[in-house]
């Protein structure tokens, strides 16, 4: 009898258990997947920052780096939602230091472009503000469920230099100028982003120079084509 009892004891503890777990999983709702997932629209740049095809006797001094964020929309292009354009708007601070001075003739408004060869300085640098568009090609191997994956992104970004100081300090002296006629502000730069989960290893190159043709510096031209090397990271 008491075999008995204890059988059936169990067996409805069983199935009363089974009874209330099923209770409570129905109870607990489903999470659906987005199907119409959007990735990396967000963005915080850190970069390395060089000036390429200097007159010969300029040269890079000290550190020179950048700033950059802004929002990019996703859009993708297949089903899948691995391939896709963007299209954005950011900002970008840069700062370069070299020995390249940026005056004016006493007295007139025309600009002097000069090498500090010999000269002793304790500053001088660019400092650019500028908002950028960035046009962006975009492949990954992202899925719903999980925002690590592999990514590679290449594009172009337009961007306005709506802000440009040139610095030059040594003791009991400073040289600011601000408007250049030479400057070309509007700028236009090739990019490209590779690399997974976090940390994303980020490219751009000037496609215009800095300063147009007239910009002079014993006759040859000054130039300059900006380079960024870096990191990149992203927030949906």
């Amino acid at each position: 009898m008491k075999t008995v009892f204890a059988t059936t004891f169990c067996s409805l503890f069983i199935f009363l258990s089974s009874f209330g777990q099923e209770t409570v999983n129905d109870s607990i709702p489903k999470i659906e997947v987005d199907s119409l997932y959007r990735e990396d629209q967000f963005y915080l740049g850190v970069t390395f920052n060089l000036l390429l095809n200097r007159p010969s006797k300029i040269s890079l001094s000290g550190f020179s780096g950048g700033l950059h964020l802004g929002f990019i929309r996703d859009m993708p292009i297949n089903k899948r939602r691995n391939v896709a354009i963007g299209l954005g708007l950011g900002y970008s601070l840069n700062v370069y230091n070299h020995d390249l001075f940026v005056g004016e003739e006493e007295g007139t408004e025309t600009t002097i472009f000069r090498d500090l060869e010999d000269i002793d300085f304790s500053t001088n640098r660019f400092t650019t503000h500028l908002i950028e568009a960035p046009l962006e090609f975009r492949w990954r191997t992202s899925v719903p469920q999980t925002h690590k994956f592999y990514r590679i992104y290449t594009g172009i970004r337009m961007g306005y230099m709506y802000s440009f100081v040139s610095n030059f300090k040594q003791p009991g002296n400073q040289v600011r100028q601000t408007e250049i006629d030479e400057l070309n502000r509007w700028r236009i730069g090739a990019t490209f982003t590779f690399g997974w989960n976090t940390f994303n290893f980020h490219f751009y190159y000037s496609l215009n120079t800095l300063f147009n043709s007239e910009a002079l510096i014993e006759g040859q031209e000054v130039g300059l084509n900006p380079v960024r090397i870096g990191l990149m990271f992203y927030i949906l």
